[in-house]
Formats: structure tokens, C-alpha cells, sequence
């Protein structure tokens, strides 16, 4: 009894323990969605808030908000890039660890960006600016070779399976033509436009016909000498003569029907015909 109380005690512990865990792993998922969708928010209202100020603040302040939005835009790009190409190649980790070097850098001038925005004093951005473009352009050009080796790699390899499936297609394919090797070499009847076997003609019939017609009179398949036409698909027989009359004696007879048998008068000799005068 004890023994039975000490096991549903354990697996009750078990089962708690069980619970607990799957409970926090629940929350931490759901922390890291909403953090997600959150951060996705916090971008789509600063993009949308540098692009209103590209256009509606010329001068040093648009010119910032135009350096921030196309750093942003081509991190983001790489990023989506190199993360859905890494799932499938694995040799895509070390540009992806060098990416993850460059948006240091990229983070680096967006916040140095940033500051300058709040920067009360117009002709020290002015100045800054040439110094942070060329940063920018640096950057920018780095994230694009990295997106773009990346996308033409998968490419490349789209493109090495498509000619691999096609080789294969086309040796299946003609796999299931086998006929028309056989049927090249003879009668152009058996063949169709592109190779395919003519109306009423089975495959094989070519060649079975050639071979039939190399052994003139003589074993299987000779063909009749006169005229040249028709095949024999088998061995010759011996001549059967014209259409004659059935023989009735030779009437095949069933189960069903009854003998006719012959009756003959008793007493009376066969073929004695009238009465005795």
C-alpha cells in the first residue's frame, strides 16, 4: 500500500513538473511573439515617420531621414535574404556571421544619425553629412554584395536541379518510346511523322516483319513469294485444299441429343421391299 501511495505521489510530481514546464516554455513563446510583433511596429511607425519627413523638411533634416531610410532598407533586405537562404544552405553561415559584423556598423551610424537629428545646430550636420554618406555607402555596399552573391547562388542552384530534372524527363521519355529505335530501319508504313507508330500498327511489328522476311520459304515467318505481300506470324503448313462438302457421318454429336439408331423390321431381311404375294 505504501509502496502504491510513494508511485502516484511520484508521477503526481512528475505530472506538476511536466505542467510547469510546458507552462513557462508557453509564456517565453508568447513574450518573444509579442516582443516581435512590437519591434515590427516600433519599424514600420520610424520608416513611416522618416519618409513624411523626407518630403515635408528639405534642407539637412530630409537629407538625414533619407540617409536612415535606405540604410534601414538595405539591412532589412540582406538580413531577409542571407535568414531564408541559410535554412537551405548550409555554407550560407559565414556570410551570415558577416553580416551580423556589418549591421553592427549599420546600427552604429543609424544611431549616430539619430543624434544628429536632434542636432540644434544646422551648418555641424552640414558638415557631418559627406563623412556619414560615404559611411553609408560603404555599408550599403557591402549589404548588397552579400544579398546579391546570396540570391544568385540559389539561383545557380535552381537552375543545376531544373537541367538535372530535364535529363531525366527526357531519358524517361524516350524510355516509354522504345519502339521507334526499332521501328527506324523499317517500313516507313509502321512509322508515324515524328517517329511514332502509325495508326493500326503495334510497336515491334518493323522489325518482327523484317525478320520475318529474311528467311524466304524456308522455317518460320517465310513470306508468300508471290507479289511479296502479307507476313506469316508463324510456322507454314501444309496447303489445306479448296472449300469441301461435310462429310455427315463426320457430324459432331452432344450430350443432349439422342442416337438415332437404325430400325429394321424383325424376321425380315434388310432390303426386301413390298409384301409376299
Amino acid at each position: 500500500m505504501e509502496a502504491a501511495v510513494a508511485v502516484f505521489g511520484l508521477l503526481f510530481v512528475l505530472f506538476v513538473v511536466a505542467g510547469v514546464f510546458v507552462t513557462v516554455k508557453a509564456v517565453q513563446a508568447a513574450k518573444r511573439g509579442v516582443d516581435r510583433k512590437v519591434a515590427q511596429a516600433r519599424r514600420t511607425v520610424e520608416d513611416t515617420t522618416l519618409r513624411a519627413r523626407q518630403f515635408t523638411q528639405p534642407g539637412v533634416v530630409g537629407e538625414l531621414a533619407q540617409l536612415r531610410l535606405t540604410l534601414r532598407t538595405s539591412m532589412r533586405a540582406t538580413q531577409e535574404v542571407l535568414r531564408a537562404g541559410s535554412a537551405d544552405d548550409a555554407s550560407l553561415a559565414e556570410a551570415v556571421r558577416l553580416f551580423e559584423q556589418l549591421s553592427a556598423h549599420g546600427r552604429e551610424l543609424d544611431d549616430e544619425l539619430r543624434r544628429l537629428e536632434r542636432e540644434p545646430s544646422k551648418p555641424t550636420i552640414a558638415a557631418r553629412l559627406p563623412e556619414l554618406r560615404e559611411r553609408l555607402e560603404r555599408i550599403t555596399h557591402s549589404a548588397e554584395s552579400l544579398r546579391w552573391a546570396a540570391r544568385d547562388r540559389a539561383r545557380k542552384f535552381a537552375e543545376d536541379d531544373l537541367a538535372a530534372l530535364s535529363d531525366q524527363i527526357d531519358m524517361e521519355a524516350g524510355a516509354l518510346r522504345h519502339w521507334t529505335d526499332g521501328a527506324v530501319g523499317g517500313d516507313p508504313q509502321q512509322r508515324g511523322v515524328d517517329g511514332r507508330p502509325a495508326a493500326g500498327s503495334r510497336p515491334g511489328t518493323g522489325s518482327a516483319a523484317a525478320g520475318a522476311g529474311a528467311g524466304t520459304g524456308s522455317g518460320f515467318g517465310a513470306a508468300p513469294a508471290s507479289g511479296g505481300e502479307g507476313y506469316s506470324w508463324g510456322p507454314l503448313e501444309e496447303e489445306a485444299p479448296a472449300i469441301t462438302a461435310r462429310d455427315p457421318r463426320t457430324r459432331p454429336t452432344f450430350s443432349w441429343e439422342k442416337t438415332s439408331q437404325r430400325e429394321t423390321p424383325r424376321g425380315r431381311p434388310e432390303g426386301s421391299g413390298g409384301i409376299a404375294g
